[in-house]
């Protein structure tokens, strides 16, 4: 029996026009991940003491946008395209051409939670389980808008549900996008939300961030055995790609802070 094969939705990247502006869902996903996390987090300050208060996590959103995207941007240029934005330094401010790195954005707001934790005089490694805590509920709509734009797709496969992506040729596809929003998204969400709702870990400052650290890692290591690698890129060392690479130690750092959690008195 044939595989079955799906071609990829026809989805518009565009969400809404506006005359001469045009609203794409990529951006929209950027805007619902940070609202609704912002919301999270606020509702998260109301029910635990260690946590801050609403007025403080109103005051980082601003820091946590900045972080993302500038982090994301900076990130990208510098782990997956040093060369040609080293030729077209001028490009590395054409946002609205993507090319955005998870890696780099988390570098650029754990340096905005350490900045506002300092600020405010407030534990770092509690103030950044709070905001770890709504991480992934942006990584699962930014996984979603990959998918929607057609970009970052997987490797070539035979499975029942492969995608023939515009952009990947005529060779049916993993659906890696989903299977990110899935992992880094939706599992690792509900693995956090359970640790905080349900366990004393919670009462542990930097637990549900080196879970999230950890977490993550291992996600992105796994999926990217079914993402096409960068084509600039290919892969790498032992055959692994950049994001892995880049994930591994994510993986070994988020153990180490559950452990030095659970050790500290």
């Amino acid at each position: 029996m044939l595989p079955l094969v799906l071609n990829f939705p026809d989805i518009d990247p565009i969400a809404v026009r506006l005359g001469p502006v045009a609203i794409r869902w990529y951006a929209l996903a950027y805007i619902s991940g940070i609202v609704l996390g912002w919301l999270y987090m606020r509702w998260l300050a109301t029910r635990s003491p260690k946590f801050t208060t609403k007025v403080q996590v109103d005051d980082f959103l601003i820091w946590a946008t900045l972080g993302i995207v500038l982090g994301g941007r900076l990130g990208y240029v510098v782990f997956y395209n040093a060369g040609y934005y080293l030729q077209h330094p001028v490009e590395i401010l054409y946002l609205w051409q993507g090319g955005m790195s998870f890696h780099g954005g988390l570098l650029g707001v754990v340096l905005a939670i350490y900045l506002y934790s300092r600020k405010l005089h407030v534990r770092f490694t509690t103030f950044g389980d709070l905001v770890c805590m709504a991480v992934p509920i942006g990584l699962f709509f930014g996984r979603i808008a990959n998918f929607v734009n057609g970009e970052l797709f997987g490797r070539a496969s035979d499975v029942s549900w492969a995608i023939i992506f515009p952009a990947g040729g005529a060779i049916p596809r993993h659906p890696s996008q989903l299977y990110e929003a899935a992992l880094e998204g939706l599992l690792l969400f509900l693995i956090m939300f359970a640790i905080e709702m349900t366990t004393r870990l919670r009462e542990r400052s930097g637990f549900v961030s080196g879970v999230f650290v950890a977490g993550y890692g291992v996600s992105r290591f796994v999926v990217e055995f079914f993402r096409e690698p960068d084509a600039h890129l290919g892969t790498l060392a032992l055959g692994l790609s950049m994001g892995q690479w880049l994930s591994l130690p994510m993986v070994l750092i988020g153990g180490a802070m559950m452990l030095w959690s659970l050790r500290r008195v």
